[in-house]
């Protein structure tokens, strides 16, 4: 397990234009120097729509395409979520997609009902952890921020951490953003894990605003890199050393309760 690089990428969304949002984060993934992995926001290719029969692809479509595209010519992991249809079924999905083109897949769990997600979208009921690098990688989804025992890292046989890193991909307004920011740094610390958030910045096209507040924490709660209110991409790196040497200096998860999610 070596030291790993990510890319977070704040920005404006161009409101249900997937072409138009697709060609901005190509530019922008371009200017990025020496990176394993890009992570994108919410819904990085509408914004936070309901409109989900006039905009959603079919697993493999054409964002799955341009993602995979992107990963394999950058030669970096990219990921962040769009709309779906799949089996009949919407969905706010999430793909993780390999400098090789593989791919895994993660759908949004909590849905976010004070805007009629569950109306729209079906949840999914599986989490997903994968492996990048060396790291073991927990990709979840805004809402889910809110409900820490989704996010939990559990005690396996054998492993003490379920993961390395928790990555959150957002749509999270500036009239909530404090809860991003405390709850996004308690995941890590909770967790003994590096936590990851990635918020859009501007307004859409139902009038929320967004402030960003992208950012990485250390488990000890520490601001790695943070950006309020402007289009940006923070790249930073996450120390394996440091992640290993304070969770045998405070081994807390060897305490957790154990526990599972039926």
């Amino acid at each position: 397990m070596k030291d790993l690089t990510v890319s977070l990428i704040q920005a404006d969304l161009h409101w249900e234009e997937i072409d138009a949002n697709l060609a901005m984060f190509e530019e922008l993934m371009w200017s990025v120097d020496q990176t394993d992995l890009v992570v994108l926001p919410e819904m990085f290719t509408t914004g936070f729509s309901m409109n989900a029969e006039h905009l959603a692809e079919p697993p493999g479509g054409k964002t799955f395409k341009w993602m995979r595209q992107m990963a394999t010519q950058l030669k970096v992991a990219v990921t962040g979520s769009y709309i779906v249809k799949d089996k009949g079924n919407y969905y706010n999905r999430l793909y993780f997609v390999f400098p090789d083109g593989s791919s895994q897949q993660y759908d949004k769990k909590h849905l976010f009902n004070l805007a009629a997600e569950g109306e729209t979208y079906v949840p999914g009921n599986e989490r997903l952890i994968l492996n990048y690098k060396g790291w073991n990688i927990h990709p979840l989804i805004c809402y889910d921020l809110r409900f820490p025992v989704w996010a939990r890292s559990r005690r396996l046989e054998g492993q003490l951490y379920e993961y390395d890193l928790l990555l959150y991909v957002a749509n999270w307004p500036d009239t909530r953003i404090n809860a991003w920011d405390a709850l996004l740094k308690a995941r890590a610390i909770e967790n003994l894990s590096y936590g990851l958030g990635v918020n859009r910045v501007g307004v859409d096209g139902v009038d929320k605003n967004y402030n960003g507040h992208s950012a990485v924490y250390t488990p000890k709660g520490e601001e790695l890199t943070f950006s309020d209110g402007k289009e940006e991409i923070l790249t930073v790196a996450l120390s394996a050393e440091d992640l290993q040497k304070y969770r045998e200096d405070f081994p807390f998860q060897s305490d957790a309760d154990e526990f599972s999610i039926d």
